[in-house]
């Protein structure tokens, strides 16, 4: 970087690395008079055993050439997950950022991933001709931010000391020392206190809570089934689309199990599919540390693997056009017609997947938001039309 004549080394700490180029940066820099704004545009480099951290700062100082190794025994510096500069660091009070981190307040997806149960449930309710609640839709959005925040919370609290032996984890709040577990333990009673209050507010409070809170023993139950069982993916996809209910008993008060047992059936098998996707990025560290995954359980044989994904996603495919067929007042021309894009997304995810190339994995994991939103959208299509 030059400025003022003067040639400057940018602290390799800054930078963001993605799949072998640099991500965009844009940061206010005061460093050596005058102000000036820094702007790294996108370009190849090559990544080779280098390892970048988003520590926010500059230094006119050469970098330290063992810094640049991966400070994790044994494992590659490459993570799909790198640390870079979002609206937490941005925005944020510098004394909340950690407890914004340890919520994945910067990672929206697992929030969406946990709202589109809820969603579907809610337009499946919704009358014909009519478009879903928006009150309910308000509600299930802040209820499913708060409770994916405390869902996090209550994940890192668990995993602490594992989390700092796997290179994706290891920069988390309470793995990295930013929080201790009281501060945690502190933060989560505020997110539940926050989760209760959207709960109390649903209509039919009293069905609506004995549902909602039913769904508690699985949020705090699923950090530890990576211990004991090959299958935890299969408790998350239980936990995360516990909304497929929620929608339905906010709108009637009762439930109606033809429609919404394959619609949550669905969502738990698509869960399957994704965050086995997923899992694969850590199934070295989770094979050292001795913990399960279904990344695991599929095996090693690529075509193995990818056929019971099929499977999976057959199997969500069926359970949506089983739920859709059950609901009297759905025309299923459109949403056939949605949910079949949908399930043709899947299908790509599954068949583009590199399931050795984290960066591979992360982009299709982070693509299943559209998978929920079509199926969304195919949901209320059926009911308009």
């Amino acid at each position: 970087v030059k400025m003022s004549g003067k040639l400057f080394r940018l602290r390799r700490d800054l930078i963001c690395l993605h799949g072998g180029k640099l991500s965009c940066i844009k940061y206010p820099l005061t460093l050596y008079r005058p102000k000036c704004s820094l702007l790294i545009r996108r370009f190849h480099f090559p990544p080779r055993n280098l390892s970048f951290r988003a520590n926010r700062y500059f230094s006119s100082s050469l970098p330290n050439k063992d810094e640049e190794k991966c400070d994790i025994p044994g494992k590659s510096s490459e993570t799909s997950d790198p640390p870079i500069l979002t609206w937490v660091d941005n925005h944020l009070p510098t004394s909340l950022q950690p407890y914004a981190r340890l919520a994945r307040m910067d990672k929206p997806i697992g929030t969406w991933l946990l709202l589109w149960p809820c969603f579907w449930s809610t337009a499946i309710a919704a009358p014909q001709g009519c478009f879903p609640d928006p009150y309910l839709l308000g509600l299930f959005s802040t209820g499913a931010f708060v409770m994916r925040g405390a869902g996090c919370t209550i994940n890192d609290m668990w995993d602490k000391d594992i989390d700092k032996q796997v290179r994706r984890t290891a920069s988390r709040p309470l793995a990295k020392g930013d929080l201790t577990q009281s501060q945690a333990l502190g933060f989560l009673a505020f997110q539940l206190s926050l989760g209760l209050g959207v709960l109390l507010s649903l209509p039919h409070t009293y069905y609506c809570f004995a549902w909602g809170a039913s769904s508690l023993p699985l949020v705090v139950a699923y950090p530890l089934m990576k211990r004991y069982t090959d299958y935890p993916q299969l408790v998350l996809g239980l936990t995360f689309n516990w909304g497929a209910w929620m929608g339905w008993a906010a709108t009637y008060g009762t439930m109606d199990f033809s429609i919404l047992a394959p619609l949550y059936g669905a969502g738990v098998t698509w869960t399957l599919v994704y965050d086995t996707i997923y899992a694969n990025q850590d199934k070295e560290d989770d094979a050292a540390l001795g913990l399960k995954s279904t990344a695991l359980t599929f095996g090693q044989d690529v075509n193995q693997h990818k056929q019971i994904l099929h499977f999976c996603a057959f199997l969500t495919y069926g359970q949506l056009l089983l739920a859709g067929y059950n609901v009297e007042d759905l025309s299923m021309l459109p949403y056939t017609a949605g949910v079949s894009a949908a399930y043709g997304h899947i299908l790509w995810q599954i068949q583009t997947a590199d399931l050795d190339n984290p960066h591979n994995l992360a982009e299709r994991f982070r693509s299943n938001t559209k998978v929920g939103a079509v199926v969304f959208g195919s949901i209320v299509a059926g009911k308009l039309f």
